[in-house]
């Protein structure tokens, strides 16, 4: 599985498109600047969404008011910093394809996408009987610290890839190497 990462993300850092973005002296900052500046407005609106969800924040509004007005700027920061996120790797595909916090925040981004699947799925089933009690229930608050729980942990191995503390270009122990997808006679990077 390693093998065929690491040859798919070969293929495509052997493309004109990712060279130019990569080697770009303006268009990859800017692609990298919308990325986080959309990632604090849809995170920042969805971090408000769940401390709502807790009771720590606007307890005497409606939870469906709230997510009602948050929606649609969380919706489109989140269509935003996808596409910036998939350029970003799009740039440099063999180092973030090698890279373990890369791997991990891939992993947490599937966590976060069934979390909020099911959170929604639960808010907009009982929402009637609870909408203007200050905490959810129990279910849904457990989703909401998962939410913050997750997404904090995405944005922290965001900003650990810049970093090459376990990257393949080191000598690291066999699990690490085997996580971050190492190949063996590796010369790219």
């Amino acid at each position: 599985m390693n093998e065929l990462i690491y040859n798919f993300a070969v293929w495509l850092d052997d493309t004109a498109y990712s060279a130019m973005l990569h080697e770009s002296y303006y268009m990859y900052n800017w692609v990298e600047s919308t990325h986080v500046l959309t990632l604090m407005i849809s995170l920042g609106m969805l971090f408000l969404i769940d401390l709502r969800m807790l009771g720590y924040a606007f307890p005497d509004v409606p939870a469906s008011k709230i997510a009602e007005r948050l929606n649609v700027p969380m919706l489109i920061g989140f269509s935003v910093m996808f596409v910036t996120g998939i350029l970003l790797f799009y740039a440099v595909p063999v180092r973030s394809s090698q890279s373990l916090w890369f791997r991990i925040k891939l992993v947490l981004l599937v966590a976060c996408a069934v979390n909020a699947y099911l959170f929604h799925r639960r808010m907009s089933d009982s929402v009637s009987t609870w909408d203007g009690d200050a905490k959810a229930p129990d279910r849904i608050r457990l989703g909401a610290w998962l939410s913050l729980g997750f997404w904090s942990i995405v944005v922290i191995c965001g900003r650990f890839i810049a970093y090459d503390w376990m990257d393949c270009i080191r000598d690291q122990p066999a699990f690490i190497e085997f996580l971050a997808g190492c190949i063996e006679g590796q010369t790219r990077f």
